[in-house]
C-alpha cells in the first residue's frame, strides 16, 4: 500500500482547468465567470490543496466550457498565478499562465459615480491600467480613480 496522498478527481473529456488558483478564490473565478451549477457543465472544485508553488492553492475543471479572452484577464485580475489547460478529448491540448494586461477596456465599471463613462449620454467604454501587479492596483484613465481588488470584485457584482 503506497503512503504517497493523492486527490482524486475525474478527468474531463472537453473543456478547462483552471489550476495554481490562489486558495480561497476559486469560488470568485467561478462567479466571475457566471457559474452558478445550474447551466449544466459538469464542474469539479478543489479548494486548499497543497502546492509546491503557492503552498496551498484551488483548482476550478470545468467541462464543456471555453473561456473568451475577456474571461481570461478577469482571471488574471482576481488570480494572477492561475494556469489554464485547455482539454480536448482528455488531453491537455494548450497550457498557458494567465498574464494581467497592461489595459483593462470595458471588463469593470468604474467606481466613481461622476466619471466619464458612468454617464448614460457618454457612450465610451471603461479603460484602467495597471499601477501594480501585487498588491494589484488599478487607475481609471478618464478620471483618475484607483481601483483594488475589493473594487473590481463590487464592479462585477461578485462580492
Amino acid at each position: 500500500m503506497s503512503s504517497k496522498k493523492e486527490l482524486i478527481i475525474s478527468k474531463i473529456r472537453s473543456g478547462v482547468v483552471i489550476d495554481h488558483i490562489p486558495a480561497g478564490r476559486a469560488l470568485l473565478v467561478l462567479r466571475m465567470l457566471g457559474i452558478t451549477g445550474r447551466e449544466g457543465f459538469r464542474v469539479a472544485l478543489v479548494m486548499n490543496v497543497e502546492s509546491g508553488k503557492l503552498g496551498i492553492k484551488d483548482i476550478v475543471k470545468v467541462e464543456g466550457r471555453e473561456l473568451t479572452k475577456d474571461e481570461l484577464n478577469l482571471i488574471a485580475l482576481v488570480a494572477p498565478t492561475a494556469t489554464v489547460n485547455i482539454i480536448r478529448d482528455y488531453e491537455v491540448v494548450s497550457k498557458f499562465k494567465v498574464v494581467v494586461p497592461d489595459v483593462i477596456e470595458g471588463l469593470i465599471k468604474c467606481k466613481n459615480p461622476r466619471c466619464i463613462t458612468n454617464q448614460q449620454r457618454e457612450p465610451i467604454r471603461s479603460r484602467f491600467r495597471v499601477v501594480f501587479r501585487e498588491p494589484l492596483k488599478l487607475v481609471c484613465d478618464y478620471c483618475g480613480t484607483i481601483h483594488d481588488l475589493g473594487d473590481i470584485e463590487k464592479s462585477l457584482g461578485i462580492t
